[in-house]
Protein backbone atom coordinates (compact mmCIF):
# COMPACT_ATOMS: atom_id res chain seq x y z
CA UNK A 1 0.00 0.00 0.00
CA UNK A 2 2.98 2.24 0.89
CA UNK A 3 3.97 1.68 -2.55
CA UNK A 4 0.63 2.80 -3.94
CA UNK A 5 0.35 5.98 -2.07
CA UNK A 6 4.40 6.88 -3.10
CA UNK A 7 3.86 6.61 -7.25
CA UNK A 8 0.28 8.26 -6.28
CA UNK A 9 2.09 10.88 -5.16
CA UNK A 10 5.00 11.38 -7.51
CA UNK A 11 2.20 11.68 -10.18
CA UNK A 12 0.65 14.66 -8.56
CA UNK A 13 3.57 16.88 -9.48
CA UNK A 14 3.14 16.19 -13.13
CA UNK A 15 -0.18 16.61 -13.11
CA UNK A 16 -0.52 19.72 -11.22
CA UNK A 17 2.18 20.98 -13.96
CA UNK A 18 0.28 19.89 -16.55
CA UNK A 19 -2.69 22.10 -15.25
CA UNK A 20 -0.76 25.18 -14.71
CA UNK A 21 0.58 24.91 -18.11
CA UNK A 22 -3.06 24.48 -19.63
CA UNK A 23 -4.65 27.37 -17.70
CA UNK A 24 -1.69 29.60 -17.86
CA UNK A 25 -1.25 30.17 -21.19
CA UNK A 26 -5.04 29.93 -22.23
CA UNK A 27 -5.19 32.59 -19.47
CA UNK A 28 -2.05 34.88 -20.84
CA UNK A 29 -3.46 34.90 -24.42
CA UNK A 30 -7.18 35.91 -23.61
CA UNK A 31 -7.83 39.80 -24.53
CA UNK A 32 -8.07 42.38 -21.22
CA UNK A 33 -4.66 41.82 -19.43
CA UNK A 34 -3.68 43.75 -15.84
CA UNK A 35 -1.38 45.74 -18.50
CA UNK A 36 -4.77 46.69 -20.92
CA UNK A 37 -7.10 46.52 -17.47
CA UNK A 38 -4.36 49.74 -16.08
CA UNK A 39 -4.50 51.92 -19.49
CA UNK A 40 -8.22 51.64 -19.03
CA UNK A 41 -8.17 52.79 -15.72
CA UNK A 42 -5.35 55.77 -16.62
CA UNK A 43 -7.69 56.62 -19.65
CA UNK A 44 -10.52 57.21 -17.43
CA UNK A 45 -8.23 59.19 -14.62
CA UNK A 46 -5.24 60.36 -16.89
CA UNK A 47 -3.57 62.66 -14.60
CA UNK A 48 -3.64 60.65 -11.26
CA UNK A 49 -2.70 57.57 -12.82
CA UNK A 50 -0.03 58.41 -14.88
CA UNK A 51 1.32 60.24 -11.82
CA UNK A 52 1.28 57.08 -9.78
CA UNK A 53 4.15 55.83 -12.25
CA UNK A 54 5.56 58.78 -13.16
CA UNK A 55 7.86 59.16 -9.84
CA UNK A 56 9.02 62.30 -9.22
CA UNK A 57 7.88 63.64 -12.43
CA UNK A 58 4.54 65.30 -12.80
CA UNK A 59 2.01 63.43 -14.96
CA UNK A 60 2.55 66.88 -17.48
CA UNK A 61 5.77 65.99 -17.62
CA UNK A 62 5.60 62.31 -18.56
CA UNK A 63 3.25 63.10 -20.87
CA UNK A 64 5.27 65.52 -22.24
CA UNK A 65 8.03 63.14 -22.50
CA UNK A 66 5.79 60.81 -24.36
CA UNK A 67 5.00 63.05 -27.06
CA UNK A 68 8.35 64.23 -27.63
CA UNK A 69 9.34 60.73 -28.00
CA UNK A 70 6.31 60.04 -30.31
CA UNK A 71 3.95 58.11 -29.86
CA UNK A 72 3.63 54.76 -28.41
CA UNK A 73 3.57 52.03 -30.93
CA UNK A 74 2.03 49.23 -28.26
CA UNK A 75 0.08 46.53 -29.41
CA UNK A 76 -2.03 46.70 -25.83
CA UNK A 77 -5.62 48.07 -26.97
CA UNK A 78 -7.02 51.36 -25.87
CA UNK A 79 -2.65 52.63 -25.52
CA UNK A 80 -2.61 55.00 -28.41
CA UNK A 81 -1.31 58.15 -27.41
CA UNK A 82 0.09 57.08 -24.19
CA UNK A 83 3.78 57.82 -23.15
CA UNK A 84 6.15 54.72 -24.13
CA UNK A 85 7.70 55.17 -20.80
CA UNK A 86 4.61 54.65 -19.17
CA UNK A 87 3.12 51.37 -20.98
CA UNK A 88 6.74 50.06 -20.00
CA UNK A 89 6.27 50.84 -16.81
CA UNK A 90 3.01 49.30 -16.28
CA UNK A 91 4.36 46.06 -17.56
CA UNK A 92 7.30 46.09 -15.38
CA UNK A 93 5.29 46.59 -12.60
CA UNK A 94 2.65 43.77 -13.45
CA UNK A 95 6.03 41.33 -14.98
CA UNK A 96 4.98 41.50 -18.41
CA UNK A 97 8.69 43.04 -19.53
CA UNK A 98 9.97 39.55 -19.50
CA UNK A 99 9.11 36.58 -21.88
CA UNK A 100 5.69 34.28 -21.39
CA UNK A 101 8.23 31.61 -20.61
CA UNK A 102 10.24 33.21 -18.11
CA UNK A 103 7.12 34.39 -16.01
CA UNK A 104 5.72 31.10 -16.03
CA UNK A 105 9.07 29.37 -14.63
CA UNK A 106 9.67 32.36 -12.36
CA UNK A 107 5.91 31.35 -11.14
CA UNK A 108 6.08 27.74 -10.47
CA UNK A 109 9.45 28.33 -9.01
CA UNK A 110 7.34 30.52 -6.63
CA UNK A 111 4.51 28.34 -6.21
CA UNK A 112 6.70 25.31 -5.22
CA UNK A 113 7.94 26.97 -2.03
CA UNK A 114 3.85 28.08 -1.46
CA UNK A 115 5.19 32.12 -2.19
CA UNK A 116 1.72 33.21 -4.26
CA UNK A 117 2.53 36.79 -4.55
CA UNK A 118 0.60 40.31 -4.47
CA UNK A 119 -2.31 40.56 -5.73
CA UNK A 120 -2.45 43.76 -8.67
CA UNK A 121 -5.48 45.22 -7.64
CA UNK A 122 -6.04 45.01 -3.98
CA UNK A 123 -2.39 45.72 -2.42
CA UNK A 124 -2.20 42.57 -0.23
CA UNK A 125 -0.54 39.25 -0.41
CA UNK A 126 -2.65 36.45 -2.00
CA UNK A 127 -2.33 34.17 0.58
CA UNK A 128 -3.88 37.09 3.41
CA UNK A 129 -6.70 37.41 0.80
CA UNK A 130 -7.64 33.60 0.44
CA UNK A 131 -7.23 33.25 4.29
CA UNK A 132 -9.56 35.85 5.08
CA UNK A 133 -12.19 34.57 2.66
CA UNK A 134 -11.50 31.23 3.75
CA UNK A 135 -13.81 31.32 6.33
CA UNK A 136 -17.13 31.73 4.66
CA UNK A 137 -16.08 29.72 2.10
CA UNK A 138 -14.99 26.72 4.58
CA UNK A 139 -18.45 27.19 6.25
CA UNK A 140 -20.96 26.81 3.43
CA UNK A 141 -18.20 24.20 1.49
CA UNK A 142 -18.11 21.63 5.12
CA UNK A 143 -21.70 22.25 6.23
CA UNK A 144 -23.31 21.92 2.76
CA UNK A 145 -21.44 18.56 1.87
CA UNK A 146 -21.91 17.25 5.40
CA UNK A 147 -26.12 17.96 5.31
CA UNK A 148 -26.35 16.59 1.77
CA UNK A 149 -24.47 13.25 2.79
CA UNK A 150 -26.47 12.96 6.29
CA UNK A 151 -29.67 13.32 4.62
CA UNK A 152 -28.96 11.94 0.87
CA UNK A 153 -27.53 8.47 3.02
CA UNK A 154 -30.51 7.37 4.73
CA UNK A 155 -33.26 9.14 2.42
CA UNK A 156 -31.62 6.88 -0.72
CA UNK A 157 -31.35 3.45 1.58
CA UNK A 158 -35.08 4.02 2.76
CA UNK A 159 -35.99 4.76 -1.10
CA UNK A 160 -34.09 1.22 -2.07
CA UNK A 161 -35.46 -0.58 0.49
CA UNK A 162 -39.15 1.10 -0.28
CA UNK A 163 -38.51 0.56 -4.15
CA UNK A 164 -41.28 1.12 -6.43
CA UNK A 165 -43.71 2.28 -3.56
CA UNK A 166 -45.58 5.52 -2.92
CA UNK A 167 -42.75 7.10 -0.72
CA UNK A 168 -40.06 6.15 -3.63
CA UNK A 169 -42.19 7.72 -6.03
CA UNK A 170 -43.25 10.54 -4.00
CA UNK A 171 -39.84 11.00 -2.49
CA UNK A 172 -38.20 11.18 -6.16
CA UNK A 173 -40.80 13.92 -7.26
CA UNK A 174 -40.17 16.24 -4.38
CA UNK A 175 -36.13 15.46 -5.24
CA UNK A 176 -36.33 16.33 -8.79
CA UNK A 177 -38.89 19.17 -8.40
CA UNK A 178 -35.96 20.98 -5.58
CA UNK A 179 -33.13 19.82 -7.96
CA UNK A 180 -35.10 21.96 -10.59
CA UNK A 181 -34.90 25.54 -8.60
CA UNK A 182 -31.89 27.84 -8.58
CA UNK A 183 -30.48 27.81 -5.57
CA UNK A 184 -30.15 31.71 -6.03
CA UNK A 185 -33.86 32.09 -6.89
CA UNK A 186 -34.53 29.68 -3.63
CA UNK A 187 -31.83 32.18 -1.86
CA UNK A 188 -34.46 35.41 -3.02
CA UNK A 189 -37.36 33.65 -1.76
CA UNK A 190 -35.08 32.87 2.10
CA UNK A 191 -34.61 36.32 2.03
CA UNK A 192 -38.29 37.56 1.46
CA UNK A 193 -39.91 35.22 3.83
CA UNK A 194 -37.43 35.12 6.70
CA UNK A 195 -34.75 37.90 6.55
CA UNK A 196 -37.42 41.18 6.46
CA UNK A 197 -37.66 41.14 2.66
CA UNK A 198 -41.26 41.53 3.29
CA UNK A 199 -42.95 39.13 5.85
CA UNK A 200 -40.28 38.08 9.05
CA UNK A 201 -37.05 39.03 10.14
CA UNK A 202 -36.12 35.62 12.07
CA UNK A 203 -32.42 35.59 10.92
CA UNK A 204 -29.84 37.55 9.49
CA UNK A 205 -28.95 38.74 5.94
CA UNK A 206 -25.27 40.01 6.33
CA UNK A 207 -22.23 38.66 7.15
CA UNK A 208 -20.70 35.20 8.42
CA UNK A 209 -21.46 36.71 12.21
CA UNK A 210 -22.99 39.82 13.83
CA UNK A 211 -20.31 42.95 14.99
CA UNK A 212 -20.75 42.14 18.32
CA UNK A 213 -19.44 38.39 17.82
CA UNK A 214 -16.30 39.06 19.54
CA UNK A 215 -17.72 40.69 22.91
CA UNK A 216 -20.01 37.01 23.25
CA UNK A 217 -19.59 33.70 25.15
CA UNK A 218 -18.44 31.01 23.67
CA UNK A 219 -21.96 29.30 23.23
CA UNK A 220 -23.31 32.68 22.35
CA UNK A 221 -20.58 32.80 19.13
CA UNK A 222 -21.95 28.89 18.58
CA UNK A 223 -25.26 30.30 18.08
CA UNK A 224 -24.62 33.09 16.34
CA UNK A 225 -22.70 31.79 13.80
CA UNK A 226 -24.73 29.05 13.54
CA UNK A 227 -28.08 31.14 13.18
CA UNK A 228 -26.30 33.08 10.00
CA UNK A 229 -25.65 30.22 8.15
CA UNK A 230 -29.25 28.54 8.35
CA UNK A 231 -30.40 30.82 5.10
CA UNK A 232 -27.51 30.02 2.83
CA UNK A 233 -27.22 26.48 3.89
CA UNK A 234 -31.01 26.06 3.31
CA UNK A 235 -30.60 27.57 0.15
CA UNK A 236 -27.68 25.40 -1.37
CA UNK A 237 -28.27 22.40 0.04
CA UNK A 238 -32.16 22.45 -0.93
CA UNK A 239 -31.33 21.19 -4.66
CA UNK A 240 -28.54 18.88 -3.88
CA UNK A 241 -29.93 16.18 -2.09
CA UNK A 242 -31.20 14.44 -5.67
CA UNK A 243 -27.93 13.33 -7.27
CA UNK A 244 -26.80 11.84 -4.49
CA UNK A 245 -29.80 10.20 -2.93
CA UNK A 246 -30.47 8.68 -6.13
CA UNK A 247 -27.19 7.34 -6.21
CA UNK A 248 -27.45 5.88 -3.34
CA UNK A 249 -30.85 4.10 -3.93
CA UNK A 250 -29.83 2.47 -7.27
CA UNK A 251 -26.17 1.19 -5.35
CA UNK A 252 -28.21 -0.17 -2.21
CA UNK A 253 -31.05 -1.67 -5.12
CA UNK A 254 -28.24 -3.01 -7.28
CA UNK A 255 -26.51 -5.29 -4.70
CA UNK A 256 -29.78 -6.15 -2.93
CA UNK A 257 -30.37 -7.97 -6.15
CA UNK A 258 -27.35 -10.19 -6.09
CA UNK A 259 -26.61 -13.68 -4.87
CA UNK A 260 -24.81 -12.95 -1.62
CA UNK A 261 -27.80 -11.25 -0.52
CA UNK A 262 -30.40 -14.22 -1.42
CA UNK A 263 -28.23 -16.43 0.42
CA UNK A 264 -28.02 -14.64 3.41
CA UNK A 265 -31.57 -14.10 3.77
CA UNK A 266 -31.50 -18.08 2.87
CA UNK A 267 -29.59 -18.61 6.44
CA UNK A 268 -32.46 -16.96 8.19
CA UNK A 269 -30.22 -13.58 8.69
CA UNK A 270 -32.60 -10.84 10.12
CA UNK A 271 -33.07 -7.74 7.08
CA UNK A 272 -31.33 -5.33 9.33
CA UNK A 273 -28.19 -7.77 9.60
CA UNK A 274 -28.44 -8.52 5.88
CA UNK A 275 -28.68 -4.34 4.44
CA UNK A 276 -26.11 -2.78 7.34
CA UNK A 277 -23.65 -6.06 7.51
CA UNK A 278 -23.44 -7.38 3.95
CA UNK A 279 -24.83 -4.65 1.96
CA UNK A 280 -24.48 -1.15 3.46
CA UNK A 281 -20.12 -1.47 2.76
CA UNK A 282 -20.34 -3.21 -0.96
CA UNK A 283 -23.45 -0.40 -2.19
CA UNK A 284 -21.15 2.54 -0.24
CA UNK A 285 -18.05 2.52 -1.80
CA UNK A 286 -18.64 4.37 -4.46
CA UNK A 287 -20.71 7.30 -2.19
CA UNK A 288 -18.78 7.39 0.85
CA UNK A 289 -15.81 7.81 -1.50
CA UNK A 290 -16.67 10.94 -2.82
CA UNK A 291 -17.03 12.91 0.07
CA UNK A 292 -13.30 14.17 -0.02
CA UNK A 293 -13.88 15.70 -3.80
CA UNK A 294 -17.24 17.15 -3.37
CA UNK A 295 -16.08 19.24 -0.44
CA UNK A 296 -13.13 20.48 -2.42
CA UNK A 297 -15.53 21.03 -4.55
CA UNK A 298 -17.82 22.81 -3.11
CA UNK A 299 -14.82 24.77 -1.42
CA UNK A 300 -13.22 25.52 -4.94
CA UNK A 301 -16.05 26.71 -7.18
CA UNK A 302 -17.90 28.52 -4.03
CA UNK A 303 -21.20 29.69 -4.42
CA UNK A 304 -20.92 33.07 -6.09
CA UNK A 305 -24.57 34.12 -6.52
CA UNK A 306 -25.19 33.29 -2.25
CA UNK A 307 -22.67 34.69 -1.20
CA UNK A 308 -23.92 38.20 -2.66
CA UNK A 309 -27.32 37.65 -2.06
CA UNK A 310 -26.22 37.22 1.93
CA UNK A 311 -23.34 39.67 1.79
CA UNK A 312 -21.07 37.09 2.34
CA UNK A 313 -17.73 37.72 1.48
CA UNK A 314 -16.07 34.27 0.40
CA UNK A 315 -13.63 32.82 -2.17
CA UNK A 316 -16.50 32.49 -4.78
CA UNK A 317 -16.65 36.30 -5.07
CA UNK A 318 -13.03 36.69 -5.18
CA UNK A 319 -12.47 34.09 -7.83
CA UNK A 320 -14.95 36.35 -9.76
CA UNK A 321 -13.45 39.65 -9.32
CA UNK A 322 -10.13 38.15 -9.73
CA UNK A 323 -11.29 36.78 -13.14
CA UNK A 324 -12.89 40.29 -13.95
CA UNK A 325 -9.72 42.28 -13.42
CA UNK A 326 -7.34 39.94 -14.89
CA UNK A 327 -5.92 39.70 -11.35
CA UNK A 328 -3.13 36.73 -12.53
CA UNK A 329 -1.66 36.03 -9.20
CA UNK A 330 -5.18 35.52 -7.27
CA UNK A 331 -6.61 33.14 -10.29
CA UNK A 332 -3.19 31.32 -10.42
CA UNK A 333 -2.48 31.34 -6.69
CA UNK A 334 -6.04 29.73 -6.08
CA UNK A 335 -5.91 27.21 -9.41
CA UNK A 336 -2.48 26.57 -7.52
CA UNK A 337 -3.77 25.46 -4.04
CA UNK A 338 -6.54 24.16 -4.81
CA UNK A 339 -5.83 22.03 -7.61
CA UNK A 340 -3.02 20.67 -5.13
CA UNK A 341 -6.24 20.14 -2.23
CA UNK A 342 -8.21 18.35 -5.06
CA UNK A 343 -5.00 15.60 -6.40
CA UNK A 344 -4.53 15.12 -2.20
CA UNK A 345 -8.05 14.57 -1.76
CA UNK A 346 -8.33 12.02 -4.66
CA UNK A 347 -5.73 10.37 -3.26
CA UNK A 348 -7.86 10.16 0.24
CA UNK A 349 -10.58 9.28 -1.94
CA UNK A 350 -9.11 5.74 -2.72
CA UNK A 351 -7.78 5.50 0.99
CA UNK A 352 -11.63 5.74 1.96
CA UNK A 353 -11.93 2.59 0.10
CA UNK A 354 -9.92 0.31 1.55
CA UNK A 355 -10.85 1.63 4.99
CA UNK A 356 -14.97 1.27 3.94
CA UNK A 357 -14.03 -2.62 2.16
CA UNK A 358 -10.98 -3.81 3.79
CA UNK A 359 -10.63 -6.28 0.64
CA UNK A 360 -9.67 -3.99 -2.32
CA UNK A 361 -5.97 -3.79 -2.51
CA UNK A 362 -4.56 -1.22 -4.64
CA UNK A 363 -1.18 -2.80 -5.01
CA UNK A 364 -2.33 -5.79 -6.34
CA UNK A 365 -4.10 -3.93 -8.92
CA UNK A 366 -1.14 -1.82 -10.26
CA UNK A 367 1.12 -4.84 -10.01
Amino acid sequence: MLAYILRRLALIVPTLVGIMVLNFFIIQTAPGGPVEQMIAQIQGTAVGATERFSGSASGGEVMQRGREGGESNSTYRGARGLPPELIKRIEKMYGFDKPILERFWLMMKNYAVFDFGDSFFRNQRVVDLVLDKMPVSLSLGLWTTLLVYLVSIPLGIAKAVRDGSRFDISSSTALIALNAIPGFLFAVLLVVLFAGGRYFQWFPLRGLVSDDWHDLGLGAKVADYLWHMVLPITSMVVGGFAGLSFLTKNSFVEEIGKQYVMTARAKGLTEGRVLYGHVFRNAMLIVIAGFPSAFVGALFTGALLTEVIFSLDGLGLLGFEAAINRDYPVIFGTLYFFGLLGLVMNLVGDLIYTVVDPRIDFTARAA
